[in-house]
């Protein structure tokens, strides 16, 4: 699904180089776009950015991508300037209708939700979603504040870091799993976990994968919602480069476990993981 991107955005050189399929001049005749809007939470937005879009250009179908980030909150890894170039606030766009939309991790986990400095923000734009979004797919901590947002469903602290690429297996058979092995690897890193006691109580939400050791990792529900703890997004040294910020900030932090930046082996598992999404879900194609 190639992609519509603003000229100077920094992951558009990069993945023009990389392969000039992926990103679209302009889309071919009578063709609609897609719309998809992502909010990035994330404190290394570029990288984020870059991760999101490889995965999103990786079929024929066409999209548009609109940016947003928190007005509520100020940035340190990014200029204003390249915020206001590249990414709009809710405000912007609340009046518009986008097939998809995602919402990232955020490293707030350890606070209670609604200490998050953006939490009123954010909440507004997750309503937001169940009238103006085909299908929303959250990611780590952005699954979590929607399962807690939408069903109350609160995060429990978890003894350690869950850190590293774990086995996870299918615990139920749906749309977005269509094609994926018995057995598939996610990068996971988050400090917080959401538990079957809560999720068993809202009929509407169904487990589809989980680890034996890092716990619930995907599940959907009745409103073509999408919610994963992990990040089948991240690039081979994602991990390393979290693992080294860690250390040099004096956490203790075991390294992360089954994982190599040298041998990838969840990028097939994205890349269905994606294209599942897309195809089913917010193109809705049969």
């Amino acid at each position: 699904m190639p992609v519509k991107l603003i000229d100077g955005l920094s992951a558009k050189a990069i993945l023009k180089q990389e392969n000039p399929f992926l990103v679209i001049e302009s889309p071919q005749q009578n063709t609609r776009l897609l719309e998809v809007a992502i909010v990035n939470l994330m404190p290394l937005k570029k990288e984020t950015e870059l991760q999101l879009l490889r995965l999103l250009g990786s079929s024929p179908l066409q999209i548009n991508v609109t940016f947003i980030y928190m007005a509520s909150h100020t940035s340190k890894n990014v200029s204003a300037d390249y915020l206001s170039a590249f990414y709009c606030v809710f405000s912007e766009i609340c009046s518009r209708y986008f097939d998809g939309l995602i919402i990232t991790g955020a490293p707030v986990e350890t606070f209670p939700f609604e200490e998050v400095t953006y939490w009123k923000e954010l909440t507004q734009i997750m309503d937001w979603s169940l009238t103006n979004v085909r299908s929303a797919l959250h990611i780590c901590w952005g699954a979590q504040a929607a399962l807690y947002h939408h069903y109350g469903i609160p995060k429990y602290n978890l003894a350690s870091k869950a850190f590293g690429v774990f086995p996870h297996t299918k615990s139920a058979e749906s749309q977005i799993l269509h094609g994926f092995d018995d057995v598939f690897n996610v990068p996971q890193s988050r400090h917080t976990e959401v538990r079957h006691s809560d999720i068993e109580k809202i009929s509407s939400l169904k487990v589809l994968a989980e680890s034996a050791e890092s716990g619930i990792h995907m599940l959907e529900d009745n409103r073509r919602g999408i919610y994963v703890t992990g990040h089948s997004e991240y690039d081979p040294i994602t991990l390393k480069t979290e693992y080294e910020r860690d250390l040099a900030k004096g956490h203790d932090i075991a390294a992360p476990k089954y994982y190599s930046h040298t041998e990838v082996n969840w990028r097939a598992h994205a890349n269905l993981f994606f294209g599942n999404w897309i195809r089913y879900y917010v193109a809705e194609v049969l």
